[in-house]
């Protein structure tokens, strides 16, 4: 189901408004990508990113052309292992953020 522009817009403007919606909106997208739901993982990066960052800065600030970042995150885009946790990894120190994995009990 593709995403309305009103929708797209109202999380751009909540994001750049609310700083704990934008690091939860980033914690998010990085806990569906561990649990295993690439798509909607890399989805939820996607809009993250275009309402912080954005492609081409991310992309300068990682040494990755932009058009790749936008392809690696867009629905049929497989992103490399080193790529993704390079921009991960990037995109923590730019919201000023670490982010751990723990292990919880089933």
């Amino acid at each position: 189901m593709a995403l309305t522009r009103d929708f797209k817009e109202m999380v751009l403007a909540r994001v750049q408004a609310d700083p704990k919606f934008r690091d939860a909106l980033l914690k998010e997208g990085i806990e569906t990508l561990l649990a295993g739901n690439v798509d909607t993982g890399k989805a939820i990066l996607r809009d993250y990113i275009k309402a912080t960052v954005g492609f081409e800065q991310l992309g300068a600030e990682t040494g990755s052309s932009p058009k790749s970042l936008i392809r690696m995150f867009g629905p049929t885009g497989n992103p490399q292992a080193r790529n993704l946790f390079s921009v991960i990894s990037h995109l923590q120190r730019h919201a000023g953020l670490t982010l751990h994995v723990t292990a919880n009990p089933q």
